[in-house]
């Protein structure tokens, strides 16, 4: 059952439902009106970082899409934005994103540098997100699977500094609204960087 939301939250998000574009659409639109990939992916990253940051946006798509543990919707709606952003960059950089080791990785990204390594340690995850996109093997279900529990833990911890940061922000009039898509913004600019360096183009992917 758990395999099944793990799966059932990465196709959602990478493939798309109605009312949000896929990652090969947004992929797409950005190249043809760019007709460069690293502009490409740059605006991809650009637009995510501005939806991340309106509100209601993200918590209507987090209503849409069940984490495989209880997230507050607004959070989830991140996570579905930055998966997404991450499938959409690794596109444009010449990785399929049907091979679910592409699409395992993409979610991986959502960790951020610290996190991957953390999760590297405790033995969580196979490897970084590029040994996973490039790696020979296909993940297995378990592994989409842990790697969902170990993004979707990390989301949770999240909540706490988030919280602490908006209670200081709530006692000032308006300020708590623009310190949380404050957050939700930077921390999108940051998952688009990681992203980008873990799916470099021109590389050989191995077949399994």
């Amino acid at each position: 059952m758990a395999a099944r939301g793990a799966n059932q939250f990465i196709g959602r998000a990478i493939d798309g439902f109605p009312g949000f574009p896929g990652a090969l659409e947004i992929a797409r639109r950005h190249l043809d009106r760019t007709g460069d990939v690293d502009r490409a992916v740059r605006d991809v990253t650009e637009q995510h970082i501005r939806l991340a940051g309106v509100q209601g946006f993200v918590t209507n798509i987090g209503g849409v899409v069940t984490m495989p543990v209880s997230v507050p919707a607004n959070i989830a709606g991140i996570a579905v934005l930055h998966l997404r952003m991450a499938a959409a960059i690794a596109h444009l950089r010449g990785y399929d994103i049907t091979d679910q080791r592409v699409r395992v990785a993409a979610l991986l990204t959502l960790l951020g540098k610290d996190g991957v390594e953390t999760a590297q340690r405790g033995r969580d995850i196979p490897g970084t997100p590029f040994d996973v996109a490039t790696g020979i093997n296909v993940p297995e279900p378990a592994v989409a699977e842990r790697a969902v529990t170990a993004v979707s833990t990390q989301l949770v911890a999240r909540i706490g500094g988030k919280h602490a940061t908006l209670t200081v922000a709530r006692r000032v009039p308006v300020l708590g609204g623009a310190v949380s898509a404050g957050v939700d913004a930077f921390s999108t600019y940051a998952i688009g960087r990681f992203a980008n360096r873990e799916f470099p183009p021109n590389v050989t992917v191995e077949r399994a």
